[in-house]
């Protein structure tokens, strides 16, 4: 089965990022020149998932007017010569087609990826959140979406990416519980328990924002309860199919970048940045001038 289809959920008021998200989404917020949610619809298609689904919410039509064209923009910088410009400006609405559809009421992730079932059908499709950036391979690298892809073309069933995590971070993820191996980065899902103490913690192996989904996934999703925070918790779902049917996890170990908190989200601008022929250079100067002192 083909994956086309890809589903950003996109809705949540971005409150760790006060007051910068009072009067714009988080997925706004700039990560060095692009929003970061441009960052994941870049990856997506890079994939070949170029029919997406973001979830939205109240508030939130500057996304949708990011990925639309700019007929003022695009002529303005066409007559005043700003020629490499006006090519990013107009390449952002051809990376995909995008569609989107409104979560009314914040009641979870969980409930928010169910809101694709219309749109996706019958389908396997990723589920990608927008606070985690995997950067685009570079040296030896191995693509990160494409291997989920291919994990699940191998297994035929619902894949979640994981990364280890340090014992005292795992309470701010879905930890797994990992059963045996199909292959070196590929492992089967015994379980999963979200925002575990690390005292309950199955094991260090953390969800990391990205998915392969069969549609069983919004019969579990249908079938759950709220959990933490009062909320319907995608990993409650991914907990039941499980222990139903079969989930796989992919480990990934290569860069994976967290926006959604402030220190991270510095953290993560350097890490882009450093990656960049035109920034990476003088940046590295300049932190080795101020580390110096």
């Amino acid at each position: 089965m083909t994956i086309r289809k890809a589903v950003i959920p996109a809705a949540g008021l971005g409150t760790r990022f006060l007051p910068a998200t009072k009067a714009q989404p988080k997925e706004m917020i700039p990560v060095i020149d692009k929003p970061g949610i441009q960052y994941i619809v870049e990856e997506a298609a890079r994939t070949g998932l170029d029919d997406i689904l973001i979830v939205a919410s109240r508030g939130k039509g500057v996304v949708e007017d990011h990925f639309d064209k700019s007929l003022e923009l695009e002529h303005h910088l066409e007559s005043v010569g700003k020629l490499a410009e006006l090519e990013v400006v107009r390449s952002i609405a051809d990376l995909a087609t995008i569609h989107y559809v409104r979560q009314k009421q914040p009641l979870g992730f969980g409930h928010a990826v169910s809101l694709a079932r219309t749109h996706v059908g019958d389908e396997p499709f990723a589920v990608m959140v927008g606070d985690e950036i995997v950067p685009e391979p570079i040296g030896a690298e191995e693509p990160f979406l494409p291997r989920m892809v291919e994990a699940f073309e191998e297994t035929g069933a619902s894949v979640v990416a994981v990364v280890e995590v340090p014992n005292e971070e795992i309470s701010s993820y879905g930890a797994i519980d990992p059963g045996e191996k199909v292959s070196e980065d590929v492992v089967r899902i015994r379980a999963m328990v979200e925002k575990p103490s690390p005292q309950q913690a199955p094991s260090n192996l953390a969800s990391r924002g990205h998915y392969i989904f069969t549609p069983d996934i919004f019969d579990a999703i249908d079938r759950v309860s709220a959990g933490v925070g009062g909320e319907i918790q995608l990993a409650d779902a991914i907990n039941l199919l499980a222990r139903e049917k079969t989930v796989y996890a992919y480990i990934h170990d290569g860069p994976i970048y967290d926006v959604g908190r402030k220190l991270d989200y510095l953290k993560a601008t350097i890490q882009l940045a450093l990656r960049r022929e035109d920034l990476a250079e003088p940046l590295r100067r300049f932190l080795q001038e101020i580390t110096a002192h």
